[in-house]
């Protein structure tokens, strides 16, 4: 059976690597490097997330552009006069042509800034992240945890690609389905690997047993803005997260723990995603709910053991 033609993602990144030996050309050094996020963005919140975690903020500076962009890219417009203090920018598309003037794809966050050159490292943001834990390993805060434990690689990589393949892209998939055939597939895909996912939930505290991992994080970027975004604007709404009872305290448990809740504004989140995509939403109207003060509510996932950080230690702790 062939599937329905969908929405497919443009995967053609910058794929340069930051590394420990600099093999690559671009070596781990505090304080070289700038990451570009924009809170509004699910796959930079990742990355601002295990920065975070980690303790990387003294040695990679961040920089967030506002939550609207137009067809030409992000823009700084959060920043006094509209600029980047410290890249100088208005526009992050102006770091990408400083590497290729000729540069033709789509401007996108998270992006990684070579701060002496103010040009384009990478915006290979499935890799960015997991060479923040392995490659950053030197800078990490004292009882850092361990996000990408090797033990379980190859079982964490094979949780990761469902997740994105059929969660994180699978709710774009659904909102921008070309056709009926398209979007019926993405959304049963969905919505089968959310089942998947509060099943294999319900025994354990997190995806990879008793501890966060890297894994955790890439989930819990789509499910925090589900109910506040895909449910409606996407069309993902066989249920709400708030009708997942394991996926909804899942999430919960993750939003209460540091370096995550903290990261997370519903205000930048709501006013991309309605107020950019016209098409979807013609009149930009951005809308009043969901109420979020829920997300703060007892989730009791302790209940179910383990140690959040591992060996580690809590931020503050």
């Amino acid at each position: 059976m062939t599937r329905p033609k969908g929405y497919e993602r443009d995967r053609n990144y910058v794929t340069d690597r930051i590394t420990a030996d600099g093999s690559g050309g671009w070596p781990v050094e505090p304080g070289r490097y700038r990451l570009v996020v924009a809170p509004a963005c699910p796959w930079a919140n990742r990355a601002v997330i295990v920065r975070r975690l980690l303790g990387l903020e003294q040695a990679i500076s961040l920089a967030s552009c506002g939550p609207v962009h137009d067809e030409r890219s992000w823009t700084f417009d959060l920043d006094p006069g509209g600029r980047d203090p410290v890249l100088g920018y208005e526009r992050l598309q102006e770091a990408y042509f400083a590497r290729d003037p000729a540069y033709s794809r789509g401007i996108t966050v998270p992006a990684i800034v070579d701060v002496p050159t103010r040009a384009l490292v990478t915006n290979d943001f499935a890799q960015i992240t997991l060479d923040f834990s392995t490659e950053w390993t030197a800078h990490h805060r004292d009882g850092a945890p361990d996000l990408y434990p090797e033990k379980l690689r190859d079982e964490m990589d094979e949780v990761m690609q469902r997740v994105y393949t059929d969660v994180n892209n699978g709710v774009y998939r659904c909102g921008f389905a070309p056709t009926q055939s398209a979007y019926d597939e993405a959304y049963r895909r969905l919505f089968t690997a959310l089942d998947w996912l509060s099943e294999r939930l319900s025994d354990r505290r997190y995806l990879m047993g008793g501890t966060i991992t890297e894994a955790d994080v890439r989930l819990f970027t789509t499910l925090v803005r589900f109910d506040a975004v895909y449910h409606g604007h996407f069309k993902c709404n066989r249920q709400k997260l708030t009708e997942l009872p394991v996926l909804w305290a899942y999430a919960r448990d993750l939003f209460q723990t540091p370096g995550f809740g903290d990261t997370i504004d519903f205000t930048h989140i709501k006013t991309h995603f309605y107020v950019v995509h016209r098409k979807l939403n013609p009149s930009g109207t951005v809308p009043a709910g969901p109420d979020t003060s829920n997300w703060r509510s007892a989730h009791d996932r302790e209940q179910l053991g383990g140690r959040p950080f591992g060996d580690g230690l809590p931020l503050g702790g």
